[in-house]
């Protein structure tokens, strides 16, 4: 029998009936004509006893047939508002929805909480040293200092800290009403009239006003008259820099609390260090010694980024690594982005394990055939295979590791999204090695802020030399130029383009100008056997140009291509450029790097800037520094995720960055102490009584309401799935059970708030709390609701609320209800353990 309101139809077949709900029943009428089933008839139907608060009403032989159908069924947009518990879902959703699958929240006394926030705020003051460490404060590099004001040029959009953005005019001198002396004063415009700052007052207060995206104009210019609209998105910037903060904390803390045993100290380890063939330089030894400290001598996973330039030796620093983790009886990971890049470290790999017979190296990789792949899987979840090598298929679900201890990660930003939030879940719980010659500019943050470690490798090898670039608008002659110079001294060619459309024509102008040299086509669309094949020939020398997308990006080390050139520069990323003109240089030989770019004058500024960068960088050992300045072009949008790119756009890459930094070194004072459900009061004594069809209605009824009970005791999310799943059951509850519903999560929040009663005097709401004014301060400028944001105060360990008169207990409960709605979506700014 169906639920009372749950309307079903039958097909009628020549040996059943079977019944289903009616949204799914044309949907199994189909199902029926693909399985080739005898339909003979069909029937619609509803238990009687339909809700009184439903707006269903049945219709009853509406076709003379004896179908009855219903005249509407409810959904929950067909009044065109939501109900109040629909709206927090959906802004808890919105705003806390990547938390839902995380790992619970840290349990800590109070005592371990401030040891943990104590360590945090010591790491992260050494990061904060560091960002600051020899710079001059001008603004330069785009991290959010206040600029010069001499350095701006006429036009230049700025930003003042508390009248808004923006158009900077000159600097000339004029007399102040309070003396007769002239002095100097920069003239900035505003929508609604012109401003004057005396200069030292400006370079306290003014930014240059950057995007994070190609255009540098600003939406709108602010009003001298008016600074309510500026200080709304000064104040949203600062909210979203505060969830931000907590996130990183909060990983921190994860990580903090995770614990291993440290890695035994391998008396072979001498032996395999002796295989290398190279004189260490000192930033290597010094790289060498963090990863086995971190190793042997913490009980927290390790999360290491290893920076050093293309061929600085990152990869000997990550065997060591492996060499000591799979010595203890762990497997380790070796992630590549490509497949060219996982084969090479294979081959890297294998070789130099060749000798440990009971250490085992397996590759993975979508170039497998399904036999292949199912075979070094098993292998992997036996614990047969001791180090496993591939591209992203090994972060598949279907991969499963016996004992995974280490996960080496090479070039970071190749990944995509979903790869390196797999990466990051990761990270609390194995020891992390990350090879990076530019690392993408989010772990550039993280590593200078301290919330994570980093060993920089910037000495070049004593045979290296610089690698010359040269950067011009594309013409025929130079590319025949460049590639003739390099074959005449016996070398070979990289030639990179950014889509594999437009490679067959390179190859025949190629062909056409150099007769009789083999040359050859790369990328990833091609079978794995054939690209496979390519690579080899090229990196025996019999290939003497490879003509290529950036699939040759990482890892390709071959020591007798000594040229490189890039064409449509404009339509890589700066890492991507740098890593490419890495390619050659690996030898004692002067290299060549030749980007090419259509016109300038088809160039963004964006894309100029970052060429200049390009440019500057020409010295070895440069990539930390290169991705310094990528950080100020490229934005935010790979910092901290697209969605933040608007936010910055409110105040500009500079402010922004400044406001980060002062909530990093708050980072201990947001704070929210959470207390037990079962402890909070709640003086609003409200029964509601559910109506007894719906009592009839619910198929166990007290066991309903205490399945409600136990999930608002657990927490926020489990309630909602609990409120989602009876609705999907039952269909939208009726009233007084969605006020049963708000009490329940009116505790809920409470107690997440740290809220330990609510009381109700009069016109006034009550909250005793142990919040303080900082913390409210944040919650209150979080809020969307202008209403309750004007009523409410913290005062004496209370939070305040004055109605404009008393309200019935019902229309009471729903105010308090939207009342903590609003204070709770300040949640994800807070530090909460």
């Amino acid at each position: 029998m169906s639920p009372a309101g749950v309307v079903t139809c039958g097909f009628i077949f020549a040996d059943r009936v079977s019944w289903f709900p009616l949204s799914l029943g044309f949907n199994r009428s189909c199902e029926c004509r693909r399985n080739r089933s005898f339909l003979v008839g069909f029937k619609v139907r509803a238990r009687e006893g339909v809700l009184p608060s439903s707006p269903w009403s049945l219709q009853t032989d509406v076709n003379g047939g004896g179908v009855s159908v219903p005249s509407k069924i409810w959904t929950p947009s067909e009044s065109g508002k939501q109900d109040g518990i629909s709206i927090l879902i959906d802004r808890i959703r919105r705003e806390q929805g990547k938390r839902e699958n995380l790992p619970s929240r840290l349990v800590m006394g109070s005592d371990e909480a401030e040891k943990y926030i104590h360590m945090v705020k010591e790491q992260q003051q050494k990061g904060l040293q560091k960002l600051k460490g020899g710079r001059s404060g001008n603004g330069s590099g785009g991290f959010g200092y206040k600029v010069n004001p001499y350095s701006l040029n006429a036009g230049d959009y700025v930003v003042h800290r508390k009248y808004g953005i923006g158009q900077f005019v000159s600097i000339k001198f004029d007399v102040s009403k309070s003396s007769s002396e002239p002095m100097e004063y920069v003239f900035i415009e505003y929508a609604d009239g012109m401003a004057k700052l005396p200069v030292k007052q400006a370079s306290r207060l003014l930014y240059r006003y950057n995007l994070p995206n190609e255009t540098k104009k600003p939406r709108t210019l602010s009003k001298l008259n008016d600074t309510s609209a500026w200080e709304k998105r000064r104040m949203k910037g600062k909210v979203v820099v505060q969830k931000m903060v907590v996130d990183l904390m909060e990983l921190y803390l994860h990580r903090l609390k995770q614990r291993r045993p440290p890695y035994p100290k391998v008396s072979a380890m001498d032996e395999f260090v002796s295989q290398f063939p190279y004189e260490p330089t000192p930033d290597q030894k010094q790289a060498f010694m963090d990863v086995e400290r971190d190793l042997t001598e913490r009980e927290n996973p390790m999360d290491r980024l290893i920076c050093g330039d293309v061929g600085f030796g990152k990869t000997e620093v990550a065997l060591r690594a492996i060499f000591l983790v799979v010595s203890a009886g762990k497997q380790a990971m070796v992630l590549s982005p490509t497949i060219v890049l996982a084969k090479q470290h294979f081959d890297v790999i294998s070789e130099r394990f060749y000798r440990y017979h009971n250490i085992k190296v397996g590759l993975l990789s979508r170039f497998q055939t399904k036999s292949e792949k199912e075979k070094q899987i098993h292998m992997i979840r036996s614990g047969d295979l001791n180090i496993i090598v591939g591209t992203h298929a090994l972060l598949g679900d279907d991969v499963v590791y016996s004992k995974l201890g280490l996960l080496v990660v090479d070039e970071e930003q190749r990944f995509g999204v979903k790869q390196k939030e797999k990466i990051a879940s990761m990270k609390t719980s194995v020891d992390v090695l990350t090879l990076s010659a530019t690392p993408i500019p989010r772990t550039l943050y993280l590593a200078l802020t301290g919330f994570r470690d980093a060993s920089l490798i910037s000495t070049p090898p004593p045979e290296r030399v610089p690698i010359r670039t040269h950067l011009s608008a594309y013409m025929e002659e130079r590319v025949i130029s460049a590639v003739k110079r390099e074959l005449d001294r016996g070398g070979q060619v990289f030639y990179v383009l950014p889509r594999i459309k437009g490679l067959e024509d390179v190859r025949d102008f190629l062909e056409l100008s150099f007769p009789g040299i083999e040359i050859a086509i790369a990328h990833g669309k091609l079978y794995s056997k054939e690209l496979e094949e390519t690579m080899e020939r090229f990196a025996m020398g019999h290939i003497k140009i490879l003509i290529s997308t950036n699939i040759v990006e990482s890892g390709l080390d071959i020591q007798n291509a000594n040229t490189i050139i890039i064409q449509d520069v404009q339509l890589f990323g700066l890492a991507q450029l740098y890593q490419l003109r890495g390619r050659v240089g690996r030898a004692d030989k002067e290299a060549h790097a030749f980007l090419f770019y259509p016109d300038k004058s088809v160039l963004s500024d964006e894309a100029l800037d970052r060429l200049a960068a390009l440019e500057e960088c020409q010295n070895l050992g440069q990539g930390f520094q290169l991705a310094e300045k990528d950080m100020g072009i490229r934005g935010f949008g790979n910092i901290f995720g697209e969605q933040q790119t608007g936010d910055v756009g409110n105040v500009g890459i500079d402010l922004f960055f400044e406001m980060l930094f002062e909530s990093l070194s708050k980072v201990d004072e947001l704070r929210v102490v959470s207390v037990p459900y079962d402890s909070v009061q709640i003086d609003v004594h409200l029964n509601p009584h559910l109506p007894s069809e719906y009592i009839n209605y619910l198929e166990n009824p007290m066991e309903t309401i205490h399945e409600a009970e136990r999930a608002a005791e657990t927490d926020i999310w489990n309630l909602i799935r609990f409120t989602e799943t009876l609705r999907q059951q039952y269909g939208k509850e009726p009233y007084s059970m969605e006020i049963l519903l708000k009490k329940l999560y009116i505790r809920r929040m409470a107690a997440d708030l740290g809220i330990i009663k609510i009381s109700v005097s009069g016109k006034m709401v009550f909250m005793k709390t142990k919040i303080g004014k900082e913390v409210f301060k944040l919650m209150i400028d979080s809020m969307s609701s202008e209403t309750h944001r004007n009523c409410l105060v913290c005062e004496d360990g209370w939070i305040k609320g004055e109605l404009l008169f008393e309200l019935p207990r019902e229309q009471l409960l729903n105010w308090i209800f939207q009342c903590l709605t609003e204070l709770y979506s300040a949640l994800p700014a807070l530090i909460k353990y």
